[in-house]
């Protein structure tokens, strides 16, 4: 049976910043028949890559012998590419501190060289194009992260995700693969570790969204709470998590691009929040003691999410602003300011 090319909208556009080098790819460029891309753009790296030299030194302090190498469907892209230094450019500015002490290594485009490549991609087209009609003419497509070790990346690039990689996630917004906007690369960046190669790995996919859906941290939750959504995020306006539940991870995940690149060997400290926007400006009593005094009005169900944020809050899985977000959210101001005066009260009476 053979498949003919499907035209999908939105699929050929990179949001949030990219969407300047994919209006100058052609559909046959992008996801429609990448075998063109790699007959002609392969020539070009070719010629790059005679004028790399083999042995590269990075601001680690680490020289590598050799770039990193991937499977076979993979083709490396260079400085003064046009979409390799969009990449790059963005990857860095997301990670913050972090982004003056990184050094993009290589970039690598997937070509969906392979049958089974070429499969999975025609697949994820008609999942786009089956989205778009449920969803009324867009079928929410973004770009987002995806960290893992060079294995991991290769075995994903080659066989697709794992029940293994749902696991490595943590479970805390439930079952299912969590990618990082394009715009906060360093959300995924937090979790990596440096690799025998001295390098850390992230992929670059194109992700079908859809309809999504707020998921809370303690969620169980490994579908769609109904038919209405197809994925999660953590915050509708403003995610740092796209969800992709289990049962969608290899069709509506597209790895495209691979990103090796090197860092201090410890991040510890690059992701601090300041100490002046830690510090609380408005009357404020200890997380312990207000859930204690909370669980006094609330139903246990209630006292318990509450419970589960803050040990998310204690694991540094959500900010203290997200933890106090969904405090006021489930509470209420007037419960809680009342609480915390009473509080406040109770102390000066003891001084």
């Amino acid at each position: 049976m053979e498949y003919s090319p499907i035209q999908v909208r939105n699929t050929n556009e990179i949001t949030h910043g990219f969407n300047d080098f994919t209006s100058q790819n052609t559909p046959e460029h992008s996801l429609h028949n990448p075998s063109n891309y790699q007959s002609t753009h392969s020539r070009h790296s070719h010629d790059q890559e005679s004028a790399v030299s083999d042995s590269e030194s990075f601001s680690s302090g680490v020289s590598y012998n050799q770039s990193p190498s991937f499977n076979d469907g993979l083709i490396r892209l260079f400085e003064g590419d046009r979409v390799h230094d969009l990449i790059k450019q963005r990857f860095v500015s997301g990670l913050g501190l972090l982004g003056k002490k990184a050094t993009v290594v290589a970039i690598h485009r997937n070509t969906y060289s392979g049958v089974l490549e070429q499969a999975r991609m025609q697949s994820f087209q008609i999942i786009a194009k089956a989205m778009e009609k449920k969803c009324g003419g867009d079928a929410n497509v973004k770009f987002g992260w995806y960290g893992g070790t060079r294995d991991e990346i290769c075995e994903i690039m080659k066989h697709g995700f794992s029940a293994r990689m749902i696991d490595n996630s943590n479970g805390l917004y439930g079952s299912g693969i969590y990618l990082s906007p394009d715009d906060s690369p360093v959300e995924c960046v937090k979790k990596l570790n440096v690799g025998k190669d001295g390098l850390r790995h992230m992929l670059l996919c194109r992700v079908i969204l859809g309809k999504a859906e707020v998921v809370h941290p303690g969620s169980d939750q490994y579908h769609p709470s109904s038919d209405e959504f197809d994925s999660g995020m953590d915050n509708l306006s403003s995610p740092k998590k796209y969800i992709v539940w289990s049962a969608h991870m290899n069709t509506h995940i597209l790895p495209e691009y691979v990103i090796s690149f090197s860092a201090p060997s410890s991040l510890k400290g690059y992701f601090r929040i300041p100490e002046s926007l830690r510090k609380p400006t408005s009357p404020w009593m200890p997380f312990p003691s207000l859930i204690s005094a909370l669980s006094k009005f609330l139903p246990p169900t209630t006292t318990k999410l509450i419970i589960t944020y803050y040990r998310a809050h204690r694991a540094k899985k959500i900010s203290r602003q997200e933890l106090i977000h969904q405090v006021r959210k489930m509470i209420g101001d007037k419960l809680l300011i009342s609480v915390i005066k009473s509080f406040r009260t109770k102390v000066c009476h003891f001084l």
